[in-house]
């Protein structure tokens, strides 16, 4: 069980409550199409997301997770265009949830806790996504990974969360399916959680050595429990 200090829990997005593989590869297939390249799989594209839609798009025109860095600026900036492009005009499809979530984060709020989602998706893409999904009035503060100066791993938006929400790095936890979650909870200060079932780009969360690892999200409930007090935090 978590520390009874924790008053917060910050979520990841992609790979930890929704499963976004199948519309981001899409998208990322349909601008290299765009650009008269061979598209990516589904499978290729799984393990080429957790950082942010520019780095996607580098790994696609690359073909390899470690993109190629002698890309040209000005192919990335088209291929990032072309991407937006298509995977705005299908955001209101939505993602499909991952087993368990919407019930533990009902659960989760109702015993108190107080819940931030940080991601490095472009924040765009937040407000109309999460209302698709039926997960908005859970998060009292969204951050995209073009929302601050840092996205994960580094712990500038742990930071920015636990400052707006008055809290010591103690009593907060970070939930993520990827070394950018935990390396950031971990310079942060703040205990994590890994999930066995997202993107990692094929590494097991547990070598990570995340404080918890759990292989289904509804588990959280058994780790944080109900508060006892009642006042505000």
């Amino acid at each position: 069980m978590l520390s009874s200090e924790i008053r917060a829990i910050a979520f990841d997005l992609d790979g930890t409550l929704i499963d976004s593989v199948p519309a981001l590869a899409e998208a990322a297939a349909a601008a290299l199409v765009d650009l008269g390249m061979a598209p990516c799989s589904e499978p290729a594209a799984r393990g080429w997301i957790g950082n942010g839609a520019e780095m996607l798009m580098r790994r696609a025109l690359s073909g390899n997770v470690n993109p190629d860095p002698n890309l040209a600026p000005s192919l990335v900036e088209q291929a990032l265009a072309r991407f937006h492009h298509h995977y705005g005009a299908h955001l209101d499809q939505g993602s499909p949830l991952y087993p368990g979530v919407a019930d533990t984060l009902a659960a989760l709020h109702q015993r108190g806790y107080r819940m931030a989602l940080i991601t490095n998706k472009p924040a765009r893409y937040l407000p109309d996504l999460m209302a698709t999904c039926g997960l908005s009035h859970y998060f009292e503060l969204m951050l995209g990974g073009d929302s601050l100066d840092q996205r994960k791993p580094d712990p500038m938006p742990l930071q920015h969360v636990l400052t707006q929400f008055g809290l010591a790095p103690q009593q907060m936890v970070m939930v993520g399916d990827s070394r950018n979650d935990i390396e950031a909870a971990r310079a942060a200060g703040c205990a994590s959680v890994g999930l066995t079932y997202g993107y990692n780009y094929g590494q097991p969360i547990a070598e990570l050595g995340p404080d918890h690892v759990l292989d289904h999200f509804e588990h959280l409930l058994a780790l944080l429990p109900a508060r006892q007090e009642t006042e505000s935090v």
